[in-house]
């Protein structure tokens, strides 16, 4: 509890230092490139239109599963918080190794990095929810109530990342192999049992159904669809998922909170 105290307070204090190394760090990502931070938008984008050809055209009775909205609607409201939880979790762990130079000034105060990193994330995310609604608003689900839900599920994305984004970037300073871990093993699986692509209520049992929601990521991209296609508030039937998802996540801070504090005077000399 005190060391997750203590980031709280570094960042309140670095807010500004924060936002500003956070939006740099976004356009440095793509510097050299002729499409610069253009690169950053059509990566989803491709994968989007990939997923959608395989499981609409190639893959029809897993994608008419729910026939109510087209598939490629519960695909992208699905995928734009996948996309953002991968970012953040897959910069924010090589967040100590790419300021590795400032890990080694005693005068910078080093727990403001992952947040740098997830902030830094975020940016994309804040275009596709915005594209997602002019998409949906063009075919005719207009914005309403519950679209003001998605403030509150991109909070909790993001809380749930910062806190993974501290243990993992702790992790990879001594374990250099958490990075392909994180990248091949956990965001390239993760995608598709949490799930994203195929309906899981009317694919799973009961009890399996309720394993697969021990995934807090699960209860995010439930959520984004919630708010955006199916007209639904986060206590209506989910009260105890949404305080499960909730432990959840604010053990999974404190413990990636302790496991940095822990770390961190041992990070200049690794470095």
């Amino acid at each position: 509890m005190k060391a997750s105290i203590e980031i709280i307070k570094n960042i309140k204090q670095n807010w500004k230092l924060s936002m500003k190394l956070a939006g740099n760090d976004f356009r440095t990502k793509f510097a050299g490139s002729y499409l610069g931070i253009v690169w950053a938008f059509i990566q989803p984008i491709v994968t989007i239109l990939v997923y959608w050809f395989v499981f609409q055209v190639g893959l029809r009775n897993v994608a008419a599963a729910d026939e109510t909205y087209p598939y490629v609607f519960r695909l992208i409201c699905g995928i734009i918080p996948w996309f953002f939880f991968a970012e953040a979790i897959s910069g924010g762990a090589t967040g100590f190794l790419d300021y590795s130079y400032l890990v080694k000034q005693v005068v910078f105060n080093i727990s403001i990095i992952p947040f740098i990193k997830v902030v830094s994330a975020i940016f994309v995310h804040l275009f596709f929810v915005l594209f997602t609604i002019i998409l949906l608003a063009i075919n005719g689900f207009y914005p309403d109530i519950y679209y003001l839900q998605i403030l509150y599920y991109m909070a909790a994305t993001f809380i749930l990342s910062l806190g993974l984004a501290y243990l993992f970037s702790s992790i990879v300073v001594f374990f250099r192999d958490m990075k392909q871990i994180i990248n091949i093993i956990i965001i390239q699986t993760g995608v598709w049992i949490t799930p994203i692509m195929w309906d899981a209520e009317s694919t799973l049992s009961p009890t399996l159904l309720k394993i697969f929601k021990l995934n807090p990521v699960y209860y995010l991209v439930d959520g984004y669809r919630d708010c955006l296609l199916y007209d639904r508030f986060f206590w209506q039937g989910k009260g105890m998922w949404t305080i499960y998802f909730w432990v959840a996540t604010i053990l999974i801070f404190m413990f990636g909170a302790s496991v940095y504090k822990r770390s961190r005077p041992h990070f200049a000399d690794l470095l």
